[in-house]
């Protein structure tokens, strides 16, 4: 009976290797060598494709039938098109990230990137100019998509090879009351109400562009975040001031809401930073992030004596130890916004 069957063994700078082997009858027919490869999820293959092979009574041709070699594009394609479960903002955050990735390895095959070429990828996106938190997303994609193709052991994940630039830990400045209603008011139109929001609730901005219309409950003021959307896996509720609360349920009449729909149609996460840093530019003020809003949103809660628990639940903060230590050395003005004196009206976005 023909069989097919894996060895192991070590070379002689201690790495391991796996040799495919197999036979076309039974102990009586020589071992023949099927090939010897670096990762056991190839040798798998192999090893399938030669029974495949043997099943169909065909004696394998390594020189021509092997299976065919799988670049990074190739399978960062295929994982791309299986991707059916993410929305549309995080798909374009993917899509940013192996913009960064296949120019540089995408026609390689999957089986020569091992945890050498990825830290040397490390290493020169690093020189590249690109920040810690941009390495590590772009190293995160690279693993769902050898995730996805089964490959073991994964390279991406290797973290005794794989060591992440170290940075200086950026000191928090919050925007005052007075920047932030600056910046507004520079705003485009569309971008003024979501600005207004995230100041006054301290959401995330993937959260805010998550928000449907099935998450808002009008009766109680407040609108929920989906544990699938927030960075904790956990919902919670986030309560909104009457005058921001009453702008947003003016956008689409009641009868018109679709549960699935977006309440801020059209809103997206990477214009809406690039309009926040014009905004600065032009108004002459120190340049924020949308994020430094939700660290201004914590801050005045701190300052308010509100305890760090309370904080927590109301931000979604999942390592309350690391905020308090964070947010206990963050300076910031004690002012609140006056939203009835900035534009808030829901004509300032699109109601379509």
């Amino acid at each position: 009976m023909a069989s097919t069957w894996i060895t192991t063994r070590t070379t002689k700078d201690g790495a391991r290797r796996y040799r495919v082997m197999w036979r076309s009858g039974g102990r009586e027919s020589s071992p023949r060598y099927g090939g010897s490869f670096k990762r056991k999820a190839d040798a798998l293959e192999r090893k399938r494709w030669i029974s495949g092979e043997l099943a169909g009574r065909r004696i394998p041709d390594l020189r021509s039938d092997a299976p065919e070699t799988v670049t990074l594009r190739a399978l960062a394609e295929r994982w791309q098109a299986s991707r059916v479960d993410v929305s549309a903002g995080t798909m374009q955050t993917y899509r940013v990230a192996l913009g960064r990735l296949l120019p540089r390895l995408g026609d390689e095959p999957v089986e020569k990137i091992d945890a050498q070429r990825v830290a040397g990828l490390v290493a020169e996106l690093h020189a590249a100019g690109l920040k810690k938190q941009t390495i590590r997303k772009t190293l995160s994609v690279a693993a769902m998509v050898f995730d996805h193709g089964r490959i073991e052991p994964n390279p991406w994940r290797d973290r005794l090879t794989v060591k992440l630039p170290r940075e200086e830990r950026r000191e928090l400045h919050p925007p005052t009351a007075e920047h932030v209603e600056a910046v507004v008011r520079l705003l485009p139109t569309r971008y003024r109400l979501p600005a207004l929001v995230l100041d006054a609730t301290g959401m995330r901005i993937g959260e805010l562009e998550a928000l449907t219309w099935g998450d808002v409950d009008e009766p109680r003021q407040r609108w929920r975040v989906s544990g699938a959307v927030a960075k904790t896996g956990r919902a919670r509720w986030v309560p909104v001031p009457d005058l921001l609360f009453e702008a947003v349920t003016r956008l689409v009449a009641r009868e018109d809401r679709i549960p699935e729909r977006p309440v801020f149609q059209g809103f997206a996460g990477d214009r809406f930073r690039t309009a926040i840093t014009r905004a600065c530019t032009a108004a002459a003020v120190p340049q924020f992030s949308p994020h430094d809003l939700r660290h201004r949103r914590v801050s005045l809660l701190h300052l308010g004596g509100m305890p760090w628990a309370r904080i927590g639940e109301l931000v979604g903060h999942d390592d309350l130890m690391t905020t308090a230590r964070t947010y206990t050395h963050v300076l910031a003005d004690e002012q609140e916004l006056d939203y009835a004196r900035l534009p808030v009206s829901s004509s300032a976005l699109p109601l379509g």
